[in-house]
């Protein structure tokens, strides 16, 4: 686990059972199950949603998301977090067990989870996100001027953009990055997971270097395997020389899933962790 100085005033305390390799790298193992397991035993289930179906005059077409609500008091406002590619995060990710786990045993505060699906409702073998998730503009407009009204008029919101986490992997790990600068006024949290290509992310670099700070908190991490590592670091350092709060972990595995899915109790606590 490795934090960057500015980060400091809003990283929380990392979540049982993950382990640094080593003192001298930022390298983590992180056997995702064992560390859920030592959170709750009795654990007082969310409820997620059938798929609701939105139609975007933005992008032109359909989709559907998913909404995880935790189990909280009624009517009190929460913080939101937005999940690209949803129906992987909660297939592979397992995302509404973690979200479960970790608000009964206290590690988070409640908070409300969008999961984005890619797929064309209609078609659902056809997947739009390789479209969707590489920094384009309309995509960002949809969120703020759609999805987001959508949610916060259905559901008990916070408002503000400190309130609202974006996170995505790969494609939509640098989607999440392209979101920071587009529509910081919406997303003030950004979740970064394996951010792909590395062509694209020295371009979203580069406008992070050239551009005033923006009021943002970053989440970020790579593998060190087979993951896009080099330029992963280098877009880490520019945002430190920036001077963003930056919660920063590598993990000894590929652009896979053993990457991305024991991360996410750690994405959640930078975010949304207690005490």
């Amino acid at each position: 686990m490795l934090y960057s100085p500015a980060e400091e005033s809003f990283a929380h305390a990392a979540v049982p059972g993950l382990k640094a390799v080593s003192r001298r790298s930022p390298v983590l193992a992180l056997p995702f199950w064992a560390a859920l397991a030592v959170l709750a035993t009795d654990v007082a289930a969310g409820t997620l949603s059938d798929d609701i179906r939105i139609e975007s005059r933005v992008l032109g077409y359909a989709l559907q998301y998913r909404v995880y609500l935790p189990d909280a008091p009624l009517g009190e406002a929460l913080p939101t977090l937005y999940v690209t590619d949803g129906a992987s995060y909660l297939a592979q990710g397992r995302m509404r067990e973690v979200l479960d786990e970790l608000v009964a045993a206290g590690r988070i505060e409640p908070v409300i989870a969008v999961f984005v699906d890619a797929r064309d409702p209609d078609h659902l073998r056809t997947n739009r996100r390789n479209d969707q998730l590489i920094c384009k503009l309309d995509y960002a407009r949809f969120f703020a001027t759609e999805l987001v009204p959508a949610i916060d008029a259905a559901y008990a919101t916070r408002r503000d953009p400190a309130s609202r986490t974006i996170l995505g992997l790969s494609f939509g790990g640098l989607s999440a990055a392209c979101f920071g600068l587009s529509i910081p006024h919406v997303f003030g949290n950004l979740a970064i997971q394996s951010p792909a290509n590395a062509d694209m992310l020295r371009i979203v670099g580069e406008r992070y270097r050239r551009e005033e700070r923006l009021p943002l908190r970053v989440f970020l991490s790579v593998g060190t395997r087979a993951d896009n590592t080099d330029d992963g670091r280098r877009f880490r350092r520019i945002l430190d020389d920036k001077g963003y709060p930056v919660a920063y972990f590598e993990v000894p595995y590929g652009h896979s899933w053993k990457n991305w899915g024991p991360l996410l109790p750690q994405v959640l606590a930078t975010f949304y962790g207690r005490p």
